[in-house]
């Protein structure tokens, strides 16, 4: 989970590596850190600037496959599910503070089985 200590640089070289190089500044002028990129998803795309569909499908996929998290089914409710371990985690990750970066995976799932 290297990607959580990425900054806002290191995201614009991601997005390039993808083949988005023409995305590279609407990540670095949104301030959009590997914390950040957690919350990423095709929704929020369009208001980092990025309309092109076949574009936001791809990079959501290469997002998804860097997070290590899978796509959401399409017959769920269009009411947000509730997340999976690995999700849940990577979101409290993609805040800051003392507690959460010391954060573990293990830790997480300790805490949420109670």
């Amino acid at each position: 989970m290297e990607f959580l200590r990425w900054s806002c640089h290191d995201v614009a070289l991601w997005i390039e590596s993808i083949g988005f190089p023409q995305y590279k500044a609407c990540f670095t002028e949104n301030f959009i850190t590997g914390r950040k990129l957690v919350l990423i998803s095709c929704m929020s795309l369009p208001k980092l600037g990025i309309s092109d569909f076949q574009h936001m499908k791809t990079i959501s996929a290469q997002l998804r496959e860097l997070l290590g998290v899978s796509e959401p089914r399409w017959s769920r409710s269009v009411a947000d599910p509730p997340d999976d371990d690995l999700t849940g985690f990577l979101k409290k990750k993609s805040r800051t503070g003392q507690h959460t970066d010391s954060l573990t995976l293990q830790q997480f799932l300790i805490n949420n089985s109670k």
